[in-house]
């Protein structure tokens, strides 16, 4: 007999825990699926289940207001969320979706959800045709501030196709290592047009390939950073926030290995990891060192570095296809706080830049405020600096994540 858990029991803890704030649903399922030793297929249907109902929360809430207008038990509630999701967005057979979900409700409101799915199940053609008539913050799930807000910065055109995007389920994307690339590219990982290097994977990770450091799961959009910064061979190049590594192993790449890299990050359990991700990928002088980049820039590492790499922790704004749960715990104000320490870490890390240096900042929002704002914020206050070319790539023109980058260079 197996006392497992199902998956779709599983799926409804993980809403339930995710709805009480302060967790990501990307750290819940991982736990569950550890927990439960889940095999690959068991544990992409787990994740299909958590992230679609949450990528599509508004939708699937308003479907159930239609069904049942009134309030429902909040456990109920993301039950039948989750059954709706199914329906809706997974289009499960109605006897998986409903019959599966349905048996986890206790027995005192079985009846309810079940009348609620199966009637949702006949009136699924009803639905699907009133959604393309439906507010966008409803249709695609997102908090209505963030949609006038995106409205007035991107217009109407940009801001449905973005909207649309984020609604999809993301691609795993991985860059080859050309220092250390695999004797054979399988069949599963299809090349990217005009992209040198870089995959679409299909089907479970090549764990043995990310171990051995011969390529590295990461977007096509943090391409952008690294070909603005521009490291050359023989630099001493600072990544300022460079966990877990990905934009330090491109850099690494695209020098052929011949980079002083030092790469720094706030969280000190994050070095051991980092180093050995940059080792993997072929770096040969390469450091590791905890800072906290709100802080002034230590005496050593002023205007010691050719280049400097700033990455900066942001509001994932261009992300929000990739990271389902962003959306819902954004706010004007959040995004006015990040902005602040942006700056701040902005001006401690421009010391590290020697004279004639370049700096690049990059975040993987696309919003102003966060982006040539705090650049512009920066420039008026350090004369010694100039702004050369900024890139902003929208995630539904590149078909990909979100990014912003700015190139600034240091007066001789």
């Amino acid at each position: 007999m197996n006392d497992s858990p199902s998956v779709r029991y599983l799926a409804w803890k993980c809403l339930l825990r995710w709805s009480q704030g302060g967790i990501f649903a990307e750290t819940l399922i991982a736990r569950a699926a550890a927990e439960h030793k889940l095999a690959h297929a068991d544990r992409s249907l787990l994740q299909a289940i958590v992230y679609d109902t949450l990528r599509h929360m508004s939708w699937l809430d308003h479907i159930r207001k239609t069904l049942r207008p009134g309030k429902l038990e909040e456990k109920m509630r993301w039950l039948v969320l989750m059954g709706l999701c199914q329906l809706f967005v997974l289009r499960q057979a109605e006897h998986a979706a409903v019959g599966e979900t349905v048996r986890l409700a206790p027995q005192r409101v079985r009846g309810v959800v079940n009348g609620m799915l199966r009637n949702a199940a006949r009136r699924k053609a009803e639905f699907d045709a009133e959604h393309e008539t439906l507010p966008l913050a409803v249709r695609f799930s997102t908090p209505s501030w963030l949609v006038k807000r995106w409205l007035r910065e991107f217009g109407e055109s940009d801001t449905s196709a973005m909207l649309e995007w984020n609604s999809l389920t993301p691609p795993v994307y991985a860059r080859l290592n050309p220092l250390n690339p695999p004797a054979e590219i399988p069949e599963c990982w299809e090349p990217l047009p005009a992209l040198p290097l870089w995959y679409r994977l299909h089907g479970p990770l090549p764990l043995e390939a990310l171990r051995a450091g011969q390529l590295y799961v990461t977007d096509p959009s943090t391409r952008y950073c690294v070909k603005l910064l521009a490291p050359q061979p023989g630099e001493r190049v600072l990544d300022a926030c460079a966990a877990p590594g990905g934009k330090s192993a491109a850099m690494l790449a695209a020098t052929g290995g011949d980079l002083h890299l030092l790469a720094t990050d706030v969280e000190e359990f994050r070095l051991a990891p980092l180093r050995e991700n940059l080792l993997r990928a072929g770096g040969r002088d390469v450091q590791v060192a905890q800072h906290d980049w709100t802080r002034p820039c230590p005496a050593e590492w002023c205007g010691a570095f050719d280049a400097v790499l700033l990455d900066v922790p942001c509001s994932n704004s261009g992300v929000l296809q990739r990271r389902v749960d962003a959306r819902w715990r954004l706010s004007a104000g959040e995004i006015t706080r990040l902005a602040a320490l942006q700056l701040q870490i902005l001006e401690q890390a421009s010391a590290a830049v020697r004279p004639g240096g370049r700096l690049v900042y990059s975040t993987c929002s696309i919003d102003r405020e966060e982006d040539r704002a705090v650049v512009d914020a920066f420039l008026a206050t350090h004369k010694d600096f100039t702004f050369v070319e900024e890139y902003l790539a929208l995630p539904h023109r590149e078909q990909a994540d979100g990014a912003y980058a700015a190139l600034l260079c240091r007066a001789n």
